[in-house]
């Protein structure tokens, strides 16, 4: 029996595209007020209210001004990957990362977020340790997308069975920095349904609205890059292994 034929059956969890298509709108267009700052986070992250025609949500905020300056990313760039990276979940139809936009607030231009309420009774590790399917994907996600901080406490599990990721202002670097918790397929075959979303980005980064979408979110190099992980997980048709140059596990893991 090969790898994809003995997957478990994926659950049609996944939020509607309308959803999305009306929070980004929301997101985009609608007030923004402050209620709050998510004192935990590294960088400046607030929570808030984001209201338009009689329409309101709760959402999260990082403006640019907030971030904390990096020794290995440039300074004023990690808001753009956050919305990079759900340019590129969009790009495979798997709706790992909540709608999220780029635009001005309070305190100048920054990412806004829509906020997830999750299912409080998951135990975060024991998903982690999992072989569900939907953690599988975002585990070739962020081989995609280059991950540098995959924590356990950046899956966000839905009562509907839904896994959301988020926190992905350290992605998509030109230099391998893959860390993550998710290790546990590390070397095997990608299931059939990841060749497929991964050809389709490979043309899609290559010619299509993907690439010319992170170009405006990007340098070209980190653009270039993405594409040729794409690549090379195509070419070798398995779940990379972590580096042996890079610690594999992001501190602390949750």
């Amino acid at each position: 029996m090969s790898a994809s034929e003995s997957e478990p059956a994926l659950m049609p969890t996944h939020p509607s595209p309308i959803q999305d298509e009306r929070a980004l709108k929301l997101l985009r267009d609608g007030h923004l007020e402050v209620a709050g700052r998510l004192v935990e986070a590294t960088n400046m992250t607030l929570y808030c209210s984001v209201s338009l025609n009689g329409s309101t949500a709760a959402c999260v905020y990082k403006p640019v001004r907030g971030e904390r300056p990096l020794w290995d990313f440039p300074d004023g760039t990690l808001a753009a990957r956050e919305v990079a990276a759900f340019e590129v979940s969009q790009a495979t139809g798997w709706q790992i990362v909540p709608p999220t936009v780029y635009r001005d607030g309070p305190f100048g231009p920054g990412m806004c977020q829509l906020w997830i309420d999750t299912e409080r009774e998951v135990d975060l590790m024991r998903l982690v340790r999992s072989r569900n399917p939907l953690v599988r994907r975002m585990a070739v996600f962020d081989a995609v997308i280059n991950n540098a901080d995959r924590k356990g406490g950046h899956l966000l599990p839905l009562p509907t069975g839904h896994v959301y990721g988020v926190d992905h202002g350290v992605c998509f670097a030109a230099e391998d920095k893959l860390r993550t918790v998710l290790w546990q397929w590390r070397g095997k075959p990608l299931a059939r349904e990841a060749v497929g979303v991964l050809a389709k980005l490979d043309r899609d980064l290559e010619s299509g609205a993907l690439g010319r979408r992170l170009r405006e979110l990007l340098t070209l190099a980190e653009v270039e890059a993405t594409w040729k992980r794409v690549r090379r997980l195509l070419d070798t048709g398995v779940h990379p292994y972590p580096s042996e140059d890079w610690p594999a596990i992001p501190w602390p893991p949750v």
